[in-house]
């Protein structure tokens, strides 16, 4: 039984034995990376992350392992309040599948290290790093709900700046970003959506992806009408 005293050994261990084969091939299917998987449902990580607690050294430990739900078990236990931009920019440096940067994006933004992070690792050229800070600011946009809309505006240049990445995991991170952005609030919806506007008539196929999904959902009526109720 798992504690919140137990070792990095100990949960490794446990974390073995829960490994499922069929898990796994459900996994390869969603575009995770299953080399190190051993199979196991992020509810039942996060009911293990519930039982061993925040631990920041540990989950450390845990990363280091390689294995995929030790990994995803070191994001949910990593303590947001103590992780340095150090730390988060050692991480990145790991990321190789979605799962995890849309996972370890939410704990960058719980650190609240967006404004740091953000240009850094979009001006990455690694496809996952890069993913990194767009799914920071589609987070950043539901989750900081008393920041500044200013803030989340001012995000929208790095977005128009690398909406012509081709790469699949980029664009629609940066879909993602905007889409959430214009969502936010009537404030932010009209600079999203002008920007979603513009890269629609781009003479790029990516901007232009990006622009027309992101058009199609921000002037959709049920989008309109929540912004409207919102505001009310």
């Amino acid at each position: 039984m798992l504690e919140p005293a137990s070792d990095t050994e100990a949960i490794v261990a446990h974390l073995k034995t829960l490994r499922s084969e069929a898990n796994i091939a459900g996994m390869a299917r969603y575009g995770i990376v299953t080399e190190q998987a051993l199979g196991i449902s992020n509810p039942d990580m996060q009911a293990i992350a519930r039982a061993v607690k925040k631990n920041h050294a540990r989950a450390f430990e845990l990363w280091d392992t390689g294995i995929r739900e030790a990994r995803m078990l070191a994001i949910y236990t990593l303590d947001p309040k103590l992780l340095t931009e150090t730390e988060a920019l050692r991480l990145a440096t790991d990321f190789n599948s979605w799962e995890i940067v849309d996972a370890a994006a939410d704990l960058f933004v719980q650190a609240r290290l967006e404004a740091q992070l953000v240009p850094r690792l979009a001006a990455d050229e690694r496809e996952f790093v890069r993913r990194t800070a767009f799914a920071m600011i589609a987070g950043a946009a539901v989750h900081l709900k008393k920041e500044p809309d200013a803030t989340m505006i001012g995000f929208l240049p790095i977005i128009e700046m690398y909406a012509t990445d081709p790469r699949n995991f980029v664009r629609k991170a940066v879909n993602w970003a905007l889409r959430n952005i214009g969502k936010r609030n009537l404030a932010c919806h009209g600079p999203a959506l002008a920007l979603a506007e513009n890269l629609a008539a781009s003479d790029n196929k990516t901007a232009r992806w990006i622009g027309k999904d992101a058009v199609r959902e921000l002037t959709d009526e049920k989008t309109r009408q929540r912004l409207a109720s919102k505001q009310q």
